[in-house]
């Protein structure tokens, strides 16, 4: 099945969700460049400079020689949305004990680059609609962060996604894939960089 690229917000739509919610869609309006003017960047190179959380799970690749990113690409869905006191909270799993690589993991929802996919968004959401049965619908896509290289050699894409209405998404775990799903403060990963 292919997916389409979702739809990015753009400048002066209107999202719904509290003020606070609008101002973080409307400051991810950077502009950015597209998927394609990444891939011809004249060194094939991702950098490394992202901060000590990723430092630790990723391999430094500052200048690595070029790969075929479309083969060995992934993305993963950071899905915020508004807790019930107005915080924002990212959508988390565990992953499935029955995993032959890294089982039992709390991890993003995500996974590999498929030939059906339009670009990295795309494949978040699918991975997302696959793993916990969110519908790319229910999410607008808002930045695609800077990628990073894996352990396993994968160029991976973080894609954030914006879910304004919480109450439509009713999860459905693939249970090959995930054991759990649950949700947690943004708060607790931005403390992890100003402490």
């Amino acid at each position: 099945m292919a997916y389409l690229a979702s739809q990015p917000y753009q400048l002066g739509e209107e999202i719904s969700g509290s003020q606070l919610f609008q101002r973080l869609a409307k400051q991810f309006q950077l502009p950015r460049l597209k998927n394609e003017e990444v891939e011809k960047d004249q060194y094939c190179r991702i950098s490394s400079d992202f901060g000590s959380v990723v430092k630790s799970v990723a391999v430094k690749n500052d200048r690595s020689p070029c790969v075929n990113w479309t083969e060995r690409r992934a993305a993963v869905l950071i899905c915020l949305f508004e807790g019930e006191e107005g915080e924002l909270r990212v959508i988390l799993t565990k992953r499935s004990m029955k995993l032959s690589s890294y089982p039992g993991d709390v991890a993003l929802p995500g996974g590999k680059f498929e030939k059906g996919d339009a670009d990295d968004s795309a494949t978040a959401l699918r991975e997302a609609m696959e793993e916990i049965g969110l519908e790319p619908n229910l999410v607008r896509v808002a930045a695609t962060l800077e990628p990073f290289i894996s352990q396993h050699l994968l160029k991976v894409v973080p894609v954030v996604g914006l879910l304004a209405r919480k109450g439509d998404f009713r999860p459905s775990l693939n249970t090959d894939e995930v054991d759990a799903i649950f949700d947690v403060p943004l708060e607790m990963f931005l403390k992890v960089f100003t402490s």
